[in-house]
């Protein structure tokens, strides 16, 4: 009897053990807040409820690696071009996309996103100063801010038809870029739960309590901030659609990135460092616009869903700094009827592009003048060292026509402020797309029709830049906080 006594013990002790156990293994996976994606948004969202509101158990969930893990394969040596990577270490993981760009914060709402019209001008413009002290109290102390203020610049833009956008920059540099992304790291990483490599596939709304669905677990959270970036504009649709969330088509922006010696930018890139000017083609009345210029940077690719396309770096330490100059050349487009996919249609040029040239192709501009394919030989004898390895094709059997008369008719616009810039070996590298998501239907606290689910940052289709996102997640930490 003592026997049977004392074995139905060790049998309860046993199942009482194991409910304590699955209970506990549930109350981990349990959360106040969950931020999806670990961009710039998903970052000054966290960094800000850790200020606000330290009572809360908070969980970031990234598909993407570790910022120590996150390295591309390219070398320029044995592996020249991209080879698809399963996460590409250039777009996704900490600090999203924005981790190993040349970490530019414009502060400014003439550009960058429309974050303004749902928080007001002041408000945002506040929010992105915020950031920056952040930035500077993490390692960017030392760093130039550049303002358009003044400049004499702009009249001398718009004597030529051209026009310069308002806007104070925060150049960090990549590296400098990369140095705060580490400290910030370092001050969250025991105050949040970070699941690197961890895809969320679904989102489920149960009565107010979100179920954050991944390959092997599930997750509870009374709040949800999506902040997936541009690269997971995909993956929002689908959210967007099982949530029955509305939202209405973006635009995309189709182009090439210039490169020329650095010398022909200088006397605007020494004072501004970043111009962002604005042109309308005679022929067709697009506008073009410069985007992303690094002085003295490089050209890059980068893997979207995929599809390779080109961008641009620059670094803050001169040893890193190269000969050249590269910008964008960008001209958006907006479709709704009947054809309503913009993602769409800049998807199947870059497809194009790569059919063609296996990757990025790039052209003299002399060349794409003359109706002429670029060849290795035209390219090495230019008086340019190209700072990418991209395959020399003809841009006009990429681009459409119309698309491809207004970046011509921009190049020889900026040579009237930049001399130098229609030169024979200008290089143009193609294509670089921008692609925004489609834009999300949202309150003033960017919160959705669920109470609880907020969406922001370039996911969101609201913000187009490093500074917006940021501010967009502060604004939404310090509404949970008010809430909690």
């Amino acid at each position: 009897m003592k026997m049977l006594i004392s074995t139905l013990d060790i049998v309860k002790k046993s199942v009482i053990n194991n409910e304590k156990s699955i209970r506990e293994v549930n109350e981990q996976m349990k959360y106040d807040v969950i931020i999806i994606g670990a961009g710039p948004g998903g970052i000054f969202a966290a960094y800000e409820l850790v200020q606000k509101a330290p009572e809360l158990k908070i969980a970031v969930f990234e598909a993407g690696h570790a910022l120590n893990k996150r390295k591309c394969p390219i070398d320029g040596d044995k592996i020249k071009s991209c080879i698809s990577c399963k996460s590409c270490s250039i777009m996704s993981g900490f600090g999203g996309a924005g981790a190993f760009s040349d970490g530019k914060y414009n502060i400014t709402n003439d550009f960058g996103g429309t974050l303004y019209e749902y928080i007001g001008k002041k408000k945002a413009l506040e929010l992105m100063r915020y950031v920056d002290e952040i930035n500077l109290k993490y390692g960017g102390e030392g760093t130039k801010l550049y303002t358009t203020e003044g400049t004499p610049f702009k009249t001398k833009c718009i004597q030529n038809d051209l026009h310069l956008l308002e806007a104070s920059v925060r150049h960090l540099g990549t590296d400098i870029n990369y140095v705060v992304l580490e400290n910030v790291y370092d001050y969250l990483k025991d105050k949040v739960k970070f699941y690197f490599d961890t895809a969320v596939l679904s989102v489920l709304d149960e009565n107010g309590t979100y179920k954050i669905i991944c390959k092997d677990d599930t997750y509870e959270c009374d709040y949800c901030i999506i902040s997936v970036g541009r690269s997971g504009s995909k993956w929002m649709e689908t959210v967007c659609r099982d949530l029955n969330i509305t939202t209405k088509s973006n635009r995309v922006d189709i182009g090439v990135r210039v490169e020329l010696p650095a010398a022909v930018f200088a006397h605007i890139t020494d004072e501004l460092y970043e111009s962002k000017i604005v042109y309308r083609t005679e022929k067709y009345g697009d506008k073009v616009r410069t985007f992303c210029m690094n002085p003295k940077g490089a050209v890059v690719s980068e893997n979207t869903n995929g599809i390779i396309t080109v961008n641009g770096h620059s670094y803050e330490d001169p040893a890193k700094q190269t000969n050249n100059t590269n910008f964008a050349l960008l001209v958006a487009k907006h479709f709704s009827e009947p054809f309503k996919d913009s993602n769409g249609y800049g998807e199947s040029i870059a497809r194009l592009s790569n059919m063609l040239g296996g990757g990025v192709i790039v052209q003299r501009f002399g060349d794409l003048i003359r109706g002429r394919r670029s060849t290795q030989s035209r390219i090495d004898e230019a008086f340019i060292t190209p700072t990418l390895s991209a395959t020399p094709g003809d841009l006009s059997l990429v681009l459409p026509k119309r698309l491809l008369d207004g970046i011509i008719e921009m190049i020889y616009a900026l040579d009237k402020v930049a001399p130098g810039t229609a030169n024979e070996d200008t290089l143009l590298y193609g294509v670089e797309v921008k692609f925004y998501n489609m834009e999300v239907e949202v309150d003033e606290h960017l919160e959705s029709n669920h109470k609880g689910l907020y969406i922001i940052g370039d996911g969101s289709g609201i913000t187009h830049s490093l500074s917006h996102a940021s501010a967009s997640g502060v604004h939404v930490a310090r509404n949970i906080a008010n809430k909690s």
